[in-house]
Parts: C-alpha cells; structure tokens; sequence
C-alpha cells in the first residue's frame, strides 16, 4: 500500500513537519497543534449542543491540554495524575469529569476535596465508596454498548453493565443522597459503524423511561468516544458522524433531548501527530523469502502499543519511489512481541535502505502515552510541539 501524504497534510503543514524532523535525530513524535485546533472547530460545528470533555488520556502533554484549555474544553480524567496535572494548569474543577468506573476510594476523596462532583461508575461497590468519598455527588453510570466487532480498538468488555443493573445502581445513588444525573456508555474506540450509536442510545432511551416512571430525573447523557482518526481504512466525515449521532438522538427524544457530553480522544488529537522513525536493519530470513524484514528503532514499547494485534493500522510513508513488495515491520527491541505488522498487507520500496525515514502518520493518541519506560534501556518517545 502506498501512501500519499498530501492525502493527511496540506502542503504547509508537511513543509512545517518535514524542517523539524530534518534537523532531530529519531525516533520523536511531531504533534502539529494547528490541525487539534482544526479539529475542534470541526467538532463544536458539527455538534455545537455537545459539551466536549477532552479524554486526557489520549495525548496527556501540557502543550496539548493548554490548548484545549484555551478553546473552551471540558477534560474526562482517569486518574490522580491526570487530575493533578489538569489542575496545576488552571483548570477548574467544575470542567473535569472523573471517568474511570476502576477507582481507589482515597483517590475519590482526592477528586472530591479538589472540587470535582461529576463521577461516572459501573458497580455497586465503586457507587458506595463515591457516596462516603464525594458525598452529594453527581453520577452517571455507564452501560455496556454495542461495537466489539466493529471498532478497531474496543472497550465494551472491562467497562459497563447491563441496563437492568444501571437502573438498580441509579435507584441506589438515590438512597445513597448522590444525584443520579445521567447515562453513560462508549461505542469502542475508532468505531467504524455508526449504527452502534444508534444501539446504545435507544438503550439510553430506555434507561431514561424506567428512572422516570420510578422519579429519578436524569438530565445528560455522556456518549463517550469513538470518533474516528484518519488511519489507512476509510473513514465517514466528522460531519457525516455528527448528523447520524443527532439523528438518533432524535428519534429516541423527539425534541426533547438531554445535556449531551462526548468525550473525543483520538478523533481530536490522531491526526495531529506524525512519528518519525529510521530503518535499522533489513533482512530476509531464508534465501527464498518472498518477503523482508524492515526493523525501525520505534515498535510497541516505544510508541506503538495500539499495533497489538494489528488493530491500529497506522499510514505509513516513506520518500523514495520505486517497485515494492510486501514487508514484516518490527521494532528495535529484545522481545519477539514487538513486531509491529506481519499479516496486514504493508509492501515499501525494494530500494529502501538502512538509514531511510519512515514517517508514521496519524499518530498524535496512545502513542506517547503508552510508551514504557527503560525497557532495554530504549527512553520514551521525545515530542516536538509546532
């Protein structure tokens, strides 16, 4: 497959790109800021009655969160650290939603005593433990979506519960004295069907008509993430997402629809950023190969987690021209894991040469954050802000 870059930067952005990668040694993630902001402003017209809550864990860098900061952004936060970050630049609390169902009960208190009230959960034992942490607290509780076998990266399994038991769990933060305030769920993550918003809304929907019939008002649902990032596979627009999304909506609430969270990650910071990385070594492992082994000095321990199991499938350009064939692409470390693409149907130039740049495109989320620490003494992925 070979990629065009002009199909991902215009001009002046790959030019702005390629003057910083000439001049650094790899590997090293690029994030242009420029395209986050673009990114925004597509979001907040495509669905301007949505509050944005920024899921920090995507690409958690200051430069990052200052400028979504500064754009008016709202921040889904998933642990202590996010949290003390988030803060430390400015950030008021009412803006920071506590996402993660999976809580330690002193973190809770952390979250309370720091000013949060929004808290999203999944099980009796985390709602008890935010009712004696974060007393009067607004909650949501999430329900387990539909998606698995459609979004690259899916989340449905860990997080969630059935609707039957989000009812008993609403019921229960009443008694508890929090104020039961909305449903949650998420699609899983670079969601290629957009009907699974469809699913998990008319669920919502459902949800909402119990608590009713039992006096639990609900006022918000929080949709989660799943918006796409442009990979190798073609994606629907934003604005193709945004008016099938408000389409649902409508259906199931007629005109009379909730406070709308979402939670974009990927889909805000993915394009931004471009991993710069070198060939190593090239190999063929017997004499009748068909195929070679292109080693680059980033893998998944550096930078590219999210090619676990092939799920992410990352554009991946080179500059020379010229005949290619299909290749295995592994990463620099000691551990056989760390091969990157094998049964994905890569090909690169039969002229590439130890020392050749190999830029990996759409790479600004769960890139610089998944990266290990000193594993074989190799340091996490250095960031270059333009």
């Amino acid at each position: 497959m070979k990629i065009n870059v002009k199909d991902y930067f215009n001009d002046k952005q790959w030019r702005k790109i390629k003057r910083v990668a000439d001049r650094n040694e790899t590997p090293f993630l690029v994030v242009n800021l420029d395209v986050i902001r673009q990114r925004w402003d597509e979001l907040k017209q495509s669905m301007p009655y949505a509050k944005i809550y920024y899921a920090v864990k995507a690409n958690p860098a200051k430069e990052v969160l200052e400028l979504l900061r500064d754009l008016g952004s709202c921040f889904d936060v998933a642990s202590v650290y996010e949290l003390r970050k988030v803060l430390s630049l400015g950030v008021e609390p009412e803006r920071i939603s506590y996402g993660n169902t999976i809580k330690k009960a002193h973190d809770i208190r952390e979250f309370y005593n720091a000013g949060v009230r929004l808290y999203v959960t999944d099980s009796e034992g985390d709602l008890r433990n935010i009712a004696k942490e974060a007393p009067g607290a607004k909650i949501f509780v999430r329900i387990l979506a539909e998606g698995v076998f459609t979004a690259d990266w899916p989340l449905s399994r860990k997080f969630g519960c059935q609707p039957d038991m989000a009812f008993d769990l609403l019921e229960l933060a009443k008694k508890l004295k929090l104020q039961p305030y909305g449903v949650s769920f998420h699609v899983g993550s670079q969601q290629r069907d957009i009907s699974a918003w469809d699913a998990a809304i008319a669920k919502v929907k459902l949800l909402f008509d119990w608590c009713r019939d039992s006096d639990i008002e609900l006022k918000s649902i929080n949709m989660g993430g799943g918006l796409p990032a442009q990979y190798i596979d073609k994606n629907n627009t934003i604005d193709t997402y945004s008016s099938e999304i408000t389409r649902f909506l409508h259906e199931d609430f007629e005109d009379d629809i909730p406070e709308i969270i979402i939670e974009p990650g990927r889909s805000m910071v993915g394009d931004c950023g471009v991993i710069v990385s070198e060939v190593v070594l090239i190999s063929r492992k017997s004499r009748t190969a068909l195929e070679r082994w292109v080693y680059t000095d980033v893998g998944k321990f550096n930078g590219l987690m999210e090619t676990l199991d092939e799920s992410i499938k990352y554009p991946v350009y080179v500059e020379k021209e010229g005949p290619r064939e299909k290749v295995i692409i592994a990463g620099p470390t000691c551990d056989s894991v760390d091969t990157i693409y094998e049964e994905a149907e890569y090909t690169l130039p039969l002229n590439l040469s130890v020392g050749d740049r190999m830029y990996w495109l759409s790479t600004g989320a769960y890139t610089s954050s998944y990266c290990a620490v000193d594993f074989n003494g190799f340091p996490p992925l250095r960031t270059i802000f333009i």
